[in-house]
């Protein structure tokens, strides 16, 4: 195991600063910050690779923090991984530092020619290929001045065009890398079966040297990591990763299983369908990958917009000379154009804040689902595992047996259920331990999958489970408890039969808790400018009423099929609406699509995630508030950015036109102007844990 020399430099409340004496130029940084942050008590974690250090946000249980970063494996940058170069940064500098020294002519013109040689190559193969655009501009700017032999106006504009490109270059790819790394599979390793002289024998495989048709063998506990169906054997499945519900579903032979969801009991042979990159978790990431490159609507529109100003530069370069017949002029306005901070500064401000949202487990895949989130009014939220935390919890005990109080039912059932681990017992046994937990001696428990447990305490049969369980299979009588069953389940509670000497004893209701922030996060949207607030839920018309009441939404869909909910998204827009979904089963799928911008949950289906524009990396609802003020402020800073661009351009194009500045105060102003846009769009927005 990896041991990390881990020491605390500072600490104050909820913070702390580390210093991790493994960290070095060449560890995975993005890798190590995104491990730290899927921790569920961790807020933030920022990585200093100057001073070895890791500055982590946290709720609590600061010592197992440390010792998780202690034993984090730090990998290093893989070879290949793609960065911004300096080199021309370097050229332009180096020229622009040299020529003002040198006195002979021509060796200064061949230095300064050159260190601009890419640019102005970059410019002929545009206009050759593409027409007048803002790099033609570029390279006819940085020409003239070497025309005229102004080397100081050249060699200055090309080290604020080297500098622009690579302040856009290394922001991109930092926020590419962030998000590749976050969007990586967890499943790397899985058990096949091989037939070895008429053995059968399980060896270890890396999940990318699978093969359609291998039996992958997956044990309690165990993470699916293939697409495929079930040949043998029999598990209880938890696919709160597929589907968001709580509890877990039974599956044998036939049965299709998807990878990311966990075997909780049992033991099952898979039949390998989709492996590799054709399983569900992989083409999440391909479409992440797809997506990295996506252009915005503004965005799209401002690169046209800059390169139709282009020729309105030209003009205005010849309007100059016919009027003042002079080359510094023409020089001055071919030197101030619209086009670089209209073009650079929009996607560095969507790379910042999708970096930003990433660092803070939120996934942003493109710029388009910024505007989108920005431009939508109406939010729409599917209630389990969305507004509810997929979570069950005891709401009522109902005793049927005059021996047996409230708590010793409780106490009961989880002396039996405390050797397993799925939702239903999880969540006796957390209410046994609130109670004050007392075990009852009983014997040997014998799991029945999907159905319940079984066991004797003082020689008489205790059974735990299903009603099919208990009523059908161990015919254990129900008469007189209907209307009680009845009652339970119309308010939406999940009931857990309990059985003891051949007579029901007793019977635990549990539901599905809300989130205790849902509330704050719908007011928060609210303050964002979202108008109108819906809830869809197969629960009944009464029940979706008292939640709606509860958290303050303002339209409930309720008794909802699978199938009724795109068609709710399909009319909401139909009425003008911009709608963005929140859903995290396979059957949001089609309403994530359909909405103007869908949100997949952190437990959600791996379908939804790929269908969704935005998916949570950590199970907080506030998510959702905190990347809808993102998008705002970030559509803020883009038109502001467009406003000054065009202002502040427009005044240097105009002097410039006139004579009233030479082509270095052009050059200073303009370039100036645009670095200091690229700077603003770097910084972007903060990003507001509320």
């Amino acid at each position: 195991m990896q041991t990390n020399k881990v020491k605390i430099v500072s600490q104050s409340k909820n913070r702390v600063r580390l210093r991790v004496a493994q960290l070095c130029d060449e560890s995975d940084i993005s890798f190590v910050e995104a491990s730290i942050s899927e921790l569920s008590n961790v807020k933030n974690a920022r990585v200093n690779i100057y001073a070895k250090s890791v500055i982590i946000e946290y709720n609590d249980d600061l010592q197992g923090i440390l010792d998780f970063v202690s034993g984090l494996e730090i990998p290093k940058k893989a070879k290949n991984a793609t960065t911004a170069s300096k080199a021309e940064i370097y050229k332009a500098t180096a020229a622009l530092a040299i020529t003002p020294f040198v006195s002979d002519t021509r060796i200064k013109a061949a230095i300064s020619v050159a260190a601009a040689a890419k640019p102005l190559i970059q410019g002929v193969k545009e206009l050759k290929n593409d027409g007048l655009t803002s790099k033609v501009l570029e390279s006819l700017a940085l020409g003239v001045s070497l025309a005229r032999g102004d080397y100081l106006a050249a060699n200055g504009t090309n080290f604020m065009l080297s500098l622009g490109e690579y302040m856009e270059e290394s922001t991109a790819y930092r926020s590419d890398d962030l998000i590749k790394e976050l969007a990586k599979p967890s499943i790397e390793e899985v058990w096949v079966e091989h037939i070895k002289n008429g053995k059968k024998e399980l060896i270890k495989t890396k999940t990318a040297d699978l093969k359609k048709g291998d039996i992958v063998v997956v044990s309690a506990g165990e993470n699916i990591g293939i697409d495929g169906y079930i040949v043998a054997g029999e598990a209880s499945v938890n696919q709160v990763s597929m589907t968001g519900e709580a509890e877990p579903v039974r599956k044998s032979r036939g049965d299709r299983v998807i990878s990311g969801t966990i075997v909780e009991e049992g033991q099952i042979k898979i039949w390998a369908e989709n492996v590799g990159d054709d399983t569900a978790t992989a083409r999440i990431k391909e479409y992440i990958q797809s997506s990295l490159n996506e252009k915005s609507n503004i965005g799209l529109k401002a690169a046209k917009l800059a390169d139709k100003l282009v020729p309105v530069t030209l003009g205005l370069a010849a309007a100059s000379y016919v009027f003042k017949r002079d080359a510094n002029s023409v020089a001055s306005v071919l030197q101030a154009d619209y086009s670089c901070a209209l073009k650079l500064a929009t996607p560095v401000a969507f790379k910042s804040s999708i970096s930003k949202a990433g660092r803070n487990g939120i996934l942003i895949k493109g710029a388009k689902a910024i505007e989108a989130l920005a431009n939508a009014d109406t939010f729409v939220f599917d209630k389990t595992g969305t507004l509810t935390n997929g979570h069950l919890k005891v709401e009522e005990i109902y005793s049927f047996d005059e021996n047996f109080s409230k708590n010793d039912l409780l106490n009961l059932t989880a002396s039996a259920e405390e050797h397993y681990f799925h939702p239903v017992a999880e969540a006796i046994v957390d209410a046994a331990k609130e109670q004050g937990f007392k075990h009852i001696h009983h014997d040997e428990v014998e799991f029945i999958v999907a159905h319940g447990v079984k066991t004797t305490v003082d020689k008489k049969v205790l059974i735990i489970g299903s009603r099919h369980f208990i009523e059908e299979d161990e015919k254990i009588d129900f008469k007189g408890k209907e209307k009680i069953i009845a009652d339970a389940l119309k308010r939406g509670l999940t009931l857990l039969y309990i059985a003891y000497d051949k007579k029901l004893a007793g019977i635990i209701a549990m539901k599905d808790e809300m989130r205790p922030n849902a509330k704050a996060m719908l007011e928060s949207l609210r303050k964002s400018g979202v108008k109108e607030l819906v809830m869809l839920t197969g629960d009944i018309q009464s029940k979706a009423d008292e939640t709606a009441k509860e958290l303050g939404i303002d339209k409930v869909y309720a008794n909802c099929l699978p199938t009724d909910k795109a068609n709710i998204i399909a009319e909401l827009k139909k009425s003008g609406k911009n709608v963005a979904f929140v859903g995290d089963g396979i059957n949001d799928a089609p309403s994530l699509s359909k909405a103007n911008v869908g949100i997949s949950m952190h437990k959600g289906a791996d379908i939804a995630k790929a269908s969704a524009d935005v998916s949570l990396l950590k199970d907080d609802i506030m998510g959702i508030a905190m990347i809808k003020g993102l998008s705002v402020k970030t559509m803020r800073l883009i038109d502001s950015n467009f406003k000054i661009t065009v202002g502040v351009n427009s005044a240097i194009l105009g002097a410039a036109t006139f004579g009233l500045l030479n082509p270095i105060a052009t050059a200073v102003l303009h370039n100036g102007t645009t670095i200091w846009l690229l700077l603003n769009s770097m910084k972007g927005v903060k990003f507001e844990d509320k």
